[in-house]
Formats: structure tokens, C-alpha cells, sequence
């Protein structure tokens, strides 16, 4: 028992050695002079700094809520927040909803939709 804690203190060691170490190399090139053959570049200036940060990916989005949203424009439809509870939406069904389907003919007809039992 006493050896396999002896071992797993070494392993622990070592591992924390080899992490300081690679920490210590990484982070030798943070202390490195500028070049001489470099230009030092001028300031950036604040504002142009949040004109494209903030500017392009604002503008960005802007453009793609007016792609997204014009063909309904277009059609007429609204676009208007209401808090009325949303009518059902069935994708790739008839446009007339569920009129156009066809009634059961009796009792045990399947028509008419789905249907479930326990």
C-alpha cells in the first residue's frame, strides 16, 4: 500500500513539473522584443474599432432579416406579435386545412385521420 502511494506522489510530481515547465516555454515568446526591421504601427482608432466589430456583423444581420422577411411582406402576410394561442401549422398538407380531407363512411372507417386506442 505504501508503494503505490509513494508512486502516484512521483506521478503527481512529474506532472506538475511538466506542466509548469510547458507553461514557463509557452509563454517565453510574450517577452520578446519587437524586431528592428518591424514598423510600429499607429493606434487604432476606438471608434472604427466598434465600426467593425459591431458595425458589419450588425449590418450583416440586417441584411439577412430583410431577405428572410420580404417575401412575406411581399405576399401581404403579418408579421404582428399577438398573444392569441398560434393556429395549427401542417406542413405539406392541403392549403384549405382539414376541410379537404375526406369524412369516414361509417364507424369503422380509418378516414379521417389518426387515431390511437389503450
Amino acid at each position: 500500500m505504501n508503494s503505490t502511494c509513494s508512486w502516484s506522489r512521483r506521478v503527481t510530481r512529474v506532472a506538475v513539473a511538466g506542466l509548469a515547465l510547458g507553461l514557463v516555454t509557452v509563454a517565453a515568446p510574450a517577452n520578446a522584443n519587437v524586431p528592428e526591421g518591424w514598423s510600429d504601427p499607429d493606434a487604432v482608432d476606438p471608434l472604427h474599432f466598434l465600426a467593425l466589430v459591431l458595425g458589419i456583423p450588425l449590418a450583416l444581420a440586417l441584411v439577412i432579416i430583410l431577405v428572410v422577411i420580404t417575401p412575406g411582406l411581399i405576399r401581404g402576410e403579418k408579421f404582428a406579435h399577438s398573444n392569441a394561442a398560434p393556429d395549427s401549422e401542417w406542413f405539406g398538407g392541403p392549403r384549405s386545412g382539414t376541410d379537404a380531407l375526406p369524412a369516414p363512411d361509417n364507424a369503422e372507417s380509418k378516414a379521417g385521420g389518426a387515431s390511437g386506442k389503450w
